[in-house]
């Protein structure tokens, strides 16, 4: 599965299309230049338990780490992997 990413002014989301329909997406605001806040998550039901989520985060991070930018998760999901993956400490604000 392809992710996609938008930016529009300071608004962001990452998403995952299947047949022309948005079945997972992430989405995120700026705040200033370096800090990305992710605000929501949401997978469709069908796809649900299926790591979709754990994907567009990963996405994220990798978005973060190539762009100098650190992340606060405000989405209860993100903020859930944030602390179970040490590995993205990295990119944590």
């Amino acid at each position: 599965m392809e992710i996609k990413h938008t930016i529009v002014e300071n608004k962001g989301v990452f998403f995952i299309e299947e047949d022309g329909e948005r079945v997972a997406e992430m989405t995120y605001v700026m705040a200033g230049n370096d800090k990305m806040i992710i605000d929501h998550t949401e997978v469709s039901g069908k796809f649900e338990g299926k790591g979709l989520g754990k994907l567009l985060l990963a996405e994220a991070v990798a978005f973060s780490r190539k762009n100098k930018i650190k992340i606060m998760p405000l989405c209860p999901f993100a903020r859930a992997v944030f602390d179970k993956m040490n590995e993205y400490a990295d990119v944590l604000f």
